[in-house]
């Protein structure tokens, strides 16, 4: 996608401001953020060609895009992607990443295992990406710092669950993909990764970890946000089933804004 009001970014200041990176298989987003405005300068989407690999199309976007072509205070690169798994921080070690993480997911060729240490939860978050792909990005920002898009999310849903006494089911879903993230006061129960190919599918995965989790269909709370299509009539069908159920505005909300407001 073209990079609309780019014009409003002043480049001779690009040192001080942060760029933000998501790649996921729907496309990648860019995000530059200035820290002495408190405030997103812009915000850019580019799709991806199905028939190149990660790394082609990021070399693609880096060759046509001037937003890539400064430098940054801070450069922070999102990984979307549903195989990441949470380890409890104090039975981590650095050396035992990759045993924890092919512990649940079936080795893949040409990856690299990385994590994310959350210390106000006290767990860990392991994941995967392309390993071409994470040495082309190394290459461009040295300093860069990979996330899981599972870290500023349970952060963020950590903190927000800790209002009122109910438990939270908070799900992000995405094209044929769901994040489920569940707490009870803070307390992270579960984070976990689904795929679908309908919403009766997802109907079913939500309420299905509601029952095995014991929360209340009268007093707990379910959370939506993401490309839910026709959210109102999501959200209706859930209502059969469960008390309270509220949509997340996408516009207000992204694992980019996350991952600023957290401090990861």
């Amino acid at each position: 996608m073209p990079e609309g009001a780019i014009e409003n970014i002043d480049f001779t200041n690009t040192e001080q401001y942060t760029l933000s990176i998501r790649l996921s298989t729907d496309g990648f987003s860019f995000s530059v953020y200035n820290p002495l405005q408190e405030g997103e300068s812009f915000l850019s989407e580019w799709s991806i060609e199905t028939s190149l690999s990660l790394t082609a199309n990021l070399k693609r976007v880096f060759q046509e895009s001037e937003l890539l072509k400064h430098a940054y205070k801070r450069v922070n690169l999102i990984i979307t992607s549903k195989r990441f798994t949470t380890v409890p921080l104090e039975l981590f070690e650095d050396e035992q990443a990759e045993a924890f993480f092919y512990h649940n997911h079936t080795p893949k060729e040409n990856e690299v295992v990385l994590y994310n240490v959350l210390k106000k939860n006290n767990i860990v978050i392991i994941f995967g990406m392309d390993k071409s792909a994470h040495l082309f990005l190394t290459e461009q920002f040295p300093e860069g710092k990979f996330y899981s898009q599972t870290s500023p999310m349970t952060e963020y849903f950590s903190a927000k669950s800790k209002l009122g006494n109910s438990k939270k089911m908070y799900a992000t879903v995405r094209q044929q993909s769901v994040d489920i993230y569940c707490f009870e006061r803070g307390q992270l129960l579960l984070a976990n990764s689904f795929d679908y190919k309908q919403s009766e599918d997802l109907i079913y995965y939500l309420l299905h970890i509601w029952q095995q989790l014991n929360f209340s269909q009268e007093r707990d709370e379910l959370h939506l946000t993401g490309t839910i299509r026709d959210k109102e009539r999501f959200a209706l069908e859930l209502r059969r089933f469960l008390t309270h159920v509220f949509i997340i505005p996408q516009s207000t909300f992204t694992d980019i804004q996350t991952l600023i407001s957290c401090e990861l």
